[in-house]
């Protein structure tokens, strides 16, 4: 399930908390925001409890009964893990089948030879924006994190510096260029031209990711110089393995699951017809799950049978791999938990109601509509979905041009200040080893720099669109 369907399900299946008026629950938001920053900061509580006190925090301050804040915070939970807890479990199980096998060195060998210096930077996010093109920003930070971290301790290089750039690839195409969900979603509610806002997106996403890349990293370097965190390093393979994988086998390993998204995207766009067998084929092979089981299985015969591994050891490097994974399953679980209070408390509902009377451009009014709504749920696709449904009705009588830009605008919008209650704030800062307070240094002032620069771009293209 990816998690576009994910919220739209837990958003049909569960009951709205409260009907606390505007006041109450903007207070209540800030309350738990509160909650959960306090205990984690001041207390040293662990986030998986800060994050389930905070969401009954919220219930409560918000007026719910204590019984339906808590279905809230469970069906979040549960909905976050089933979108992306079996991805990062196989994440990880293939991030271990290319550490032990020697095949992750080849990588990153390669790379450190090839690039160096001031140009592995632009080499990280480079690679970042391609694979992100067809992968959602979860899979991407999984197959990505056990490289840069690599590069990262090998090359003696800030984490910072190798990190941002390869997440500020990731955030990117998550927003701006579809297939992702989030777009997609917008270019129908406003009826977009899917492939002019293609064209539009990755022609605003170049010079957004080099500004938040490559060049915010020499900053946030500076703020933040910590080291790769040792626990989510894959070690490096044996020096007693007599031989490894190959670049070439272990990149194609590493790329199944990209060609067959990618493939999966771009027979959707030219079939377009669920009943089609090729595409029902496709949107098969094509889905996350599927991509990733498909290149762990690839694995097995790619990277660890030439290093010699037997079936005793493949089944011990599975259970290993799963281990360090447990407490990132139950944080990330934990921010979706919190996420889905906010949203059945009406946070959304009442931004979009607040927003109804304001008199502003249309691609501005998208882009702050999408911001708020970003900021009180921590969901990029609840915002964007939220605000192309309400901006949907702007679009009547503009250009081919000018739809693709409000889609932009929307997808920009949504990208604003990640925090607290984004399930991706804490899977970035758990696979860096970062405290609150540095994740939003690095993280949350990344996304926010992509937010207002690709926002700014997509005005500057309006007055010549």
């Amino acid at each position: 399930m990816t998690r576009l369907n994910a919220e739209l399900l837990a958003a049909d299946t569960v009951e709205p908390i409260t009907s606390a008026g505007h006041a109450q629950l903007g207070i209540a938001v800030l309350a738990g925001i509160a909650v959960i920053v306090l205990l984690i900061t001041k207390f040293k509580l662990h986030a998986f409890l800060s994050l389930t006190i905070g969401s009954l925090a919220l219930g409560a301050f918000a007026g719910a009964p204590l019984d339906k804040a808590i279905a809230s915070f469970t069906t979040g939970l549960g909905t976050t893990v089933a979108g992306v807890g079996v991805l990062i479990a196989l994440g990880a199980i293939l991030g271990k089948m290319l550490a032990d096998s020697g095949g992750a060195d080849e990588i990153v060998d390669t790379i450190l030879a090839k690039a160096g210096g001031r140009s592995m930077p632009w080499a990280m996010v480079l690679i970042a924006s391609v694979i992100g093109l067809p992968l959602f920003f979860e899979v991407g930070v999984v197959l990505l994190i056990p490289v840069v971290l690599m590069v990262a301790k090998r090359g003696n290089y800030s984490l910072m510096r190798i990190g941002i750039p390869a997440l500020a690839g990731l955030s990117v195409m998550h927003g701006l260029v579809p297939p992702h969900p989030g777009p997609l979603v917008a270019i129908d509610a406003v009826k977009a031209n899917l492939g002019v806002t293609l064209a539009l997106g990755v022609l605003v996403a170049i010079p957004t990711v080099i500004i938040a890349g490559p060049l915010f990293s020499k900053v946030a370097a500076r703020w933040v110089d910590v080291p790769a965190p040792d626990r989510m390093i894959p070690q490096r393979a044996s020096e007693e393995l007599e031989k490894r994988p190959s670049f070439g086998a272990t990149l194609a390993t590493m790329l199944l699951p990209v060609v067959l998204m990618l493939s999966k995207a771009l027979v959707d766009i030219v079939i377009d017809d669920p009943e089609n067998t090729t595409q029902r084929v496709f949107d098969v092979i094509g889905s996350p799950l599927i991509a990733l089981l498909a290149s762990v299985l690839l694995g097995i015969f790619t990277l660890l049978r030439p290093a010699g591994f037997g079936k005793d050891r493949v089944s011990g490097l599975v259970e290993k791999g799963l281990a360090p994974i447990a407490g990132i399953l139950l944080i990330v679980g934990a921010g979706g938990g919190f996420k889905q209070t906010l949203i059945d408390s009406g946070v959304g509902q009442m931004i979009l109601e607040i927003s109804e009377d304001w008199s502003i451009p249309a691609l501005l009014l998208a882009w702050l509509i999408a911001v708020a709504i970003r900021l009180a749920t921590g969901s990029a696709t609840v915002a964007t979905i939220s605000a192309a449904g309400l901006v949907a009705p702007l679009a009547v009588g503009m250009s081919t041009g000018e739809t693709a830009l409000l889609v932009l605008a929307i997808g920009a919008g949504s990208l604003f200040f990640s925090h607290v209650n984004d399930a991706g704030f804490w899977l970035v800062k758990e696979y860096f080893g970062l405290d609150v307070g540095q994740t939003i240094k690095t993280w949350s002032v990344m996304e926010t720099i992509i937010s207002v620069v690709a926002g700014g771009f997509v005005l500057l293209l309006s007055l010549v669109i």
